[in-house]
C-alpha cells in the first residue's frame, strides 16, 4: 500500500480523486492541480474460481474495499472531504452485477469479464445468426466477454431471479454503476456511454440501449441503468457531513486512452493491467473493424461521443500473477525483469490462453500452453516467455489495427503496472519495430478518471491536460528485424497449436 505524508496549508477544493477498481485491487489516487499523483492506497482483494473457466468477485467486497482505500487516502494524508473538487470513477467494464433495488443486496456474486460459462450461449447466438446485428448495433462480436450474455445467464440460473426482474425488483450495473448506487446511497443508477458500449446491449449508432438485443438476450429494459457522459453529474457521496461530488465516470481503458491525452484520431495507447488493452481513438468516425477488433465509444463529453478501435487481450499481468501465485516460481512480479535478463537462449513461447484468445483471435476455446519446452528451461526462461507473450500479443493487436484503419502508427504509448519494466517495453519496440513512449505517470487509468471530473467542474480545462504530461522513457527498436520476425513466426504457430483447444 503507497501513501505520502503532505505538508500543506488548507485550501477548499484543491485535489481530485480517481477511484480506480479494477479486476484484482480497489485503488483511490489523490491528483492536485497539476495533475501529480500526490497519494495512493491500494486494497487487493479475492478472485474466485468456483468451477473451471468461471471467475467472480464478492460484489461486497468490491464496494467496501473501493470505500476503504478511498477513507485511508484522505486520513492517511491529513485531507478534509472539503478540500476534494470532485471524484471520477474507473472501472473494471465488462463485470456484471445485479442486485435487489429495494434490499440493495447482489442476488449473487458479480460475474468477472474473464468468465467463460457463457461460452455455448454465445455459440448457440452466432449460430442462429444474430453476429451480424450485434457487430453492426454495438461493434462487438458474440463473446462471453461482454456483459449482455452474463445478464442472461444470471437470470435464467440465479434462483427467483427472472421472477424479480418481472417485478421491477432488480438493477443491473458494470462496476462503475455499482459503486455509483452505493456511493450515493441509492440516489444514482446511472453508467456512461463508455461503459454501455461494453455490454452487447448498448446501439452505438443511436446511442441507446438496443431493444432487439434486449429481447434476443431475453433482458428487461427495466434493470438498465441511464446513460450519461463521461464527463457528468453523478451524485454525491456524503463523508465526514460533507458531499463530494461525483463528476466523472469512464471504463478503464477509455480513461486510459484519455489519461495518455490520445484526444486526436490516430492517437493511440496500450496498458498493460491484469488484461491488456490497445485503442486507437478514430474521433467522431466509428470505423468497423475487418480484422476482430472492437468498434466502441472513448468517450462522452458534452453530449460529443468520440469512438475508438480496441484490440482486447484478456491475459497479460494476470499471466505474471500467475507465475506468482499459480507456479509460485516468484515472490514478485518485479522479479521477471531479471530473470528474463537471465534467460538461456531457448526458444520457449507462453500462451496465456487462459480465458480463451481475444482480439484478434475470438477464440473462447483456447487454452494456454507453453511451448519448446528442454531439460535446460528453467523460471528464467519461463519467466522471459511469459513477458514476452505480452509483446506478441500487443503485435497481433498493432497489425490488425492498422490494417483496419489504415494508419501507421509512429509510436506507441503505454501505461499500467507491467509498463514499468524495462525488458517488457525494450521487447515491445524491438518486436514492434516501433519507438515506446512511457510517461512518467504511467497510472493513466487513474489520470483520465480524474480529468473527466475535473473538467466537468471546470477544476481543469482540456486544452490544458496535454501541457501537464511528461515522458518518462522513449524505448526505441534495437534488435535485428530477422532475429524480430523469427520470434513472431514462432509466436504465430505456438498460438495456432493452442486454439480450439477444449471445444
Amino acid at each position: 500500500m503507497l501513501n505520502f505524508t503532505l505538508s500543506k496549508t488548507y485550501v477548499e477544493n484543491q485535489y481530485i480523486v480517481a477511484l480506480d477498481q479494477g479486476t484484482s485491487s480497489s485503488r483511490a489516487v489523490l491528483f492536485n492541480k497539476a495533475g501529480q499523483i500526490i497519494a495512493i492506497e491500494q486494497q487487493e482483494f479475492e478472485q474466485l474460481f468456483p468451477k473451471p473457466g468461471w471467475v467472480e468477485h464478492n460484489c461486497k467486497e468490491i464496494i467496501e474495499s473501493q470505500t476503504l482505500v478511498f477513507h485511508n487516502l484522505l486520513v492517511n494524508n491529513s485531507v478534509s472531504p472539503s478540500e476534494i473538487d470532485s471524484v471520477g470513477i474507473t472501472n473494471q467494464r465488462e463485470t456484471t452485477v445485479i442486485w435487489n433495488k429495494t434490499t440493495g443486496e447482489p442476488i449473487c456474486n458479480a460475474i468477472v469479464w474473464q468468465d467463460k460459462r457463457t461460452s455455448n450461449l454465445c455459440s448457440q447466438l452466432k449460430s442462429e445468426g444474430h453476429e451480424e446485428h450485434f457487430k453492426k448495433s454495438s461493434g462487438l462480436v458474440i463473446d462471453s466477454y461482454f456483459s449482455g450474455t452474463k445478464i442472461n445467464w444470471i437470470l435464467n440460473n440465479v434462483k427467483g431471479a427472472k421472477k424479480l426482474a418481472k417485478d421491477n425488483k432488480l438493477l443491473f450495473g458494470t462496476v462503475e454503476t455499482w459503486l455509483i448506487w452505493n456511493l450515493t446511497k441509492g440516489e444514482i443508477h446511472a453508467t456512461d456511454y463508455s461503459n454501455a458500449s461494453r455490454t452487447l446491449l448498448f446501439d452505438i449508432n443511436n446511442l441507446t440501449w438496443d431493444k432487439k438485443s434486449l429481447k434476443i438476450l431475453d433482458i428487461p429494459e427495466s434493470i438498465l441503468p441511464s446513460i450519461k457522459n463521461s464527463s457528468d453529474d453523478f451524485g454525491f457521496y456524503e463523508y465526514k457531513g460533507v458531499k463530494i461530488p461525483i463528476r466523472g465516470a469512464i471504463g478503464d481503458q477509455q480513461a486510459a486512452l484519455f489519461g495518455q491525452c490520445c484526444f486526436e484520431p490516430g492517437e493511440a495507447k496500450n496498458t498493460y493491467g491484469t488484461g491488456c488493452f490497445m485503442l486507437l481513438n478514430t474521433g467522431s468516425k466509428r470505423i468497423e473493424s475487418n480484422n476482430g477488433l472492437l468498434t466502441t465509444v472513448a468517450w462522452g463529453i458534452d453530449d460529443n461521443i468520440e469512438y475508438a478501435l480496441e484490440g482486447s487481450i484478456f491475459i497479460a499481468g494476470a499471466a505474471i500473477q500467475w507465475l506468482r501465485d499459480g507456479l509460485k516460481i516468484i515472490t514478485d512480479s518485479n522479479e521477471t525483469e531479471q530473470l528474463a535478463k537471465e534467460a538461456n537462449e531457448d526458444e520457449v513461447i507462453v500462451v496465456p490462453a487462459f480465458a480463451g484468445l481475444g482480439a484478434p483471435y475470438w477464440d473462447m476455446y483456447a487454452r494456454g500452453a507453453i511451448f519448446g519446452l528442454t531439460r535446460d528451461t528453467g523460471i528464467s526462461e519461463i519467466s522471459r516467455a511469459t513477458l514476452e507473450s505480452l509483446a506478441f500479443q500487443t503485435k497481433d493487436v498493432l497489425e490488425a489495427m492498422e490494417e483496419d484503419s489504415g494508419i501507421r502508427l509512429q509510436s506507441l504509448n503505454v501505461d499500467g503496472g507491467a509498463s514499468a519494466n524495462n525488458y517488457l517495453m525494450q521487447f515491445q519496440s524491438d518486436i514492434l519495430n516501433t519507438p515506446v513512449n512511457r510517461p512518467d505517470i504511467i497510472e493513466s487509468t487513474a489520470l483520465g478518471a480524474a480529468y473527466m471530473a475535473g473538467l466537468h467542474t471546470g477544476f481543469w480545462k482540456k486544452e490544458d491536460l496535454k501541457k501537464m504530461k511528461s515522458i518518462n522513457q522513449v524505448f526505441k527498436p534495437s534488435m535485428e528485424q530477422t532475429i524480430a520476425d523469427k520470434k513472431y513466426l514462432l509466436w504465430a504457430e505456438a498460438v495456432k497449436r493452442s486454439m480450439n483447444w477444449t471445444k
